[in-house]
């Protein structure tokens, strides 16, 4: 027992010594040619793998800021899965809620994570749309239009699909940039870029609890609104409906019984 908890510390030791190697001195008997080089096999793993995942936010930092962001990032988070595929997901939520070191300079770089973490998200979700008493060719102003699930749809304080090396806004938007992510059924994932209007009719067509029709709910949706022409919104909103069927982001309709 003695023996199992000697190993069990000398491997907390290491650990964080790799999380930490300025303030946390290594395991005794190791020598620090061989400690380096986990030390750097680590921190170099784990920067690479999310500099592949978020390429914009790394372009935009600087080697150093970069490098100090993966640093605080094996120091202060306590990671809770040891998938690869999900460790951005982790990298995420420790710029959400534990991280307040790039805001100053980046006031946009969380949104930014965020937008270039549900590229992922969608891509490896498992989810499947079920297209049972759906008609991919349904009526979208008599029949109930059905949304996809695999389409999200994200609203922004920061034009985050613009941001590059060369535009880095530093204020908020007036009013949100509304953006859905959808992934087709060859698997390939896309963004769209809404309109407040069309983002509402996103949200109703997703959460419409009481099977209203296409038309009906473009009316209803003028009425919340108090768009001044509702003949002109139903109009161009099942234009906006028969689109996103194109891209897949609708999949279809269902009979209103």
């Amino acid at each position: 027992m003695d023996d199992d908890r000697t190993f069990q510390d000398k491997q907390y030791a290491f650990a964080a010594h790799i999380r930490d190697p300025d303030h946390t001195v290594a395991p005794d008997g190791i020598e620090d040619r061989r400690m380096a080089i986990y030390r750097e096999l680590f921190f170099n793993n784990l920067s690479n793998l999310l500099s592949a995942f978020f390429p914009v936010l790394r372009k935009l930092l600087t080697d150093a800021e970069w490098r100090h962001t993966i640093r605080e990032f094996m120091k202060i988070h306590r990671a809770k899965t040891p998938y690869f595929l999900q460790l951005p997901e982790e990298f995420l939520g420790f710029l959400q809620n534990e991280y307040r070191g790039l805001d100053k300079a980046y006031p946009f770089a969380t949104e930014l994570a965020h937008y270039e973490y549900a590229e992922l998200a969608l891509r490896v979700s498992p989810d499947e749309n079920d297209f049972t008493d759906v008609n991919p060719d349904g009526d979208l102003q008599s029949e109930i239009p059905v949304k996809s699930i695999l389409a999200w749809v994200f609203a922004y304080h920061y034009p985050v699909h613009r941001i590059s090396a060369e535009f880095q806004p530093s204020e908020t938007l007036e009013q949100p940039a509304y953006l859905t992510v959808y992934r087709r059924d060859d698997d390939k994932v896309r963004f769209l870029e809404l309109n407040a209007i069309s983002a509402a009719l996103l949200d109703a067509v997703e959460n419409n609890r009481s099977g209203l029709s296409g038309g009906e709910l473009l009316r209803e949706l003028a009425g919340k609104t108090h768009y001044p022409d509702i003949d002109a919104l139903v109009r161009h909103g099942l234009d906006t409906l028969q689109e996103m069927r194109q891209l897949q982001i609708v999949i279809g309709t269902r009979r209103n019984v």
